[in-house]
């Protein structure tokens, strides 16, 4: 069969593969914080298995690590900046109305 009469086919297109995101001898603890804070969100969520390209044993310790980081206070458990911006606007008077008569 000529190539011209196989339109649905894909031509084999090369990649690069991608390295891994934790090398061999990187330790996964609580105190490395730079290897920590790549698999922080900027809200301060973790990120899935799969954003990260990790391994399911490496995604664990990934998770206790972080999670005994926010324990000893070197990470925050949420990163809202923009919480104290609103302060006027949510302060809304609630409780009793005073009726006009």
């Amino acid at each position: 069969m000529d190539k011209s009469k196989r339109p649905f086919l894909k031509s084999k297109r090369s990649f690069r593969r991608r390295l891994p995101p934790i090398q061999s001898g990187d330790r996964i603890d609580y105190r490395n914080m730079s290897l920590i804070s790549r698999f922080i969100s900027e809200q301060g969520k973790i990120l899935s298995r799969r954003v990260n390209r990790l391994t399911l044993k490496q995604q664990r310790l990934i998770t206790i690590a972080i999670k005994q980081a926010r324990i000893l206070s070197l990470l925050p458990f949420l990163n809202n900046e923009n919480q104290f911006e609103r302060t006027e606007s949510t302060a809304r008077t609630t409780g009793f109305r005073t009726r006009n008569k």
